[in-house]
């Protein structure tokens, strides 16, 4: 097993996520606090419904906060392979949150236009609102940016929430300067039932995703990822790569497949070239985590596209190395065509 030599230092790595973490929570409040005043000015379903989706906000990044705290602890007896999956909790409480603001937003929306509303000071409601968006879109793209860099599920999700937030915003703004231009106060609950609905699916599709990693779904970018490092790092003795698993816990990779090596090599020889290879593809990858490579004997069944010159054991002249495909490097247990036959 080779673990990863990481591209960045972890400690900063951590204190950059914590970091936008608070930002977030900071910020957060901050809009809640300015969209609660421009409801109480306006008296606006569609304002309510945007700061009924910014109390989500700040709930969901007080506990994004704490899942990146617990996320960055190491591995112990208790936890070998990290604390990596909260942060699979961490989104889809959000998205959870998120769900349960789009049905409180709808429910408002349908008790206003049942009993009716008057709207007033829209121009300040206008403005607080468009400058909370603002600040929202600018937040979002920060946590999103950030989430990417350092693999962070939840600054991700929270980022996209946040994005989510801008959209609530400008749909307001677009409802609203409707209602002022128009007269049609109700055109006010409508806009805030049509950003319910969108937060909805928004919710949905981020329990979806964090219900994947928590059941170690398969994550195909990781697989590519690996696949381009893999044919950038064969060796000669390294034949082929079969049956990789990989999955993400938070920022961190775990890595493992079968790689045929020559079956006259001797257990230190294989055992030597295997570290190597290991240590070349995680570093070729960029990525923070630990690959484990198993070996398997050749038994002959690949001569056709070993290189190695003094093959005392060849049956068959070496014709040309292959590239990998994703379907060779996932496969069980591959077997060439040609043994096949």
């Amino acid at each position: 097993m080779a673990a990863a030599t990481p591209a960045f230092d972890a400690r900063t790595d951590l204190r950059v996520r914590i970091t936008a973490g608070i930002v977030s929570l900071v910020v957060g409040s901050l809009l809640l606090g300015a969209k609660y005043l421009a409801f109480q000015l306006t008296g606006s379903t569609a304002i309510l419904s945007d700061a009924l989706e910014s109390i989500v906000n700040v709930v969901a990044a007080l506990f994004a906060l704490g899942g990146l705290v617990f996320a960055g602890r190491p591995a112990d007896r208790s936890h070998p392979y990290g604390h990596g999956k909260i942060e699979f909790f961490s989104a889809a409480f959000e998205g959870g949150l998120i769900a349960f603001a789009a049905v409180m937003i709808i429910y408002q929306a349908g008790t206003s236009l049942f009993r009716g509303l008057e709207v007033r000071q829209l121009d300040t409601g206008l403005l607080i609102i468009a400058g909370a968006g603002l600040a929202n879109l600018a937040l979002g793209g920060f946590l999103v940016r950030t989430g990417q860099r350092s693999h962070s599920l939840t600054l991700v999700a929270d980022g996209k929430h946040v994005l989510s937030d801008f959209w609530t915003s400008l749909g307001v703004v677009i409802g609203l300067l409707l209602v002022r231009l128009t007269g049609v106060v109700w055109l006010d609950p409508m806009v805030a039932a049509i950003v319910g609905i969108n937060l909805a699916f928004t919710g949905l599709r981020l329990v979806r995703h964090a219900a994947g990693g928590l059941l170690d779904e398969e994550d195909m970018q990781l697989v590519h990822k690996l696949l381009e490092a893999i044919n950038a790092s064969l060796v000669p003795g390294i034949i082929r790569v079969h049956n990789l698993r990989a999955i993400r816990s938070g920022r961190f990779s775990h890595i493992d497949a079968h790689l045929v090596v020559p079956e006259f090599w001797s257990v230190e020889s294989a055992h030597d070239a295997a570290d190597a290879f290991e240590r070349q593809v995680i570093a070729a990858c960029g990525i923070d985590g630990e690959i484990v490579f198993h070996t398997d004997p050749c038994r002959r069944l690949y001569c056709a596209r070993c290189d190695i010159a003094d093959c005392p054991i060849r049956v068959e002249p070496f014709r040309a190395r292959t590239a990998l495909t994703v379907e060779e490097i996932v496969q069980p247990d591959f077997v060439p065509q040609a043994a096949m036959s």
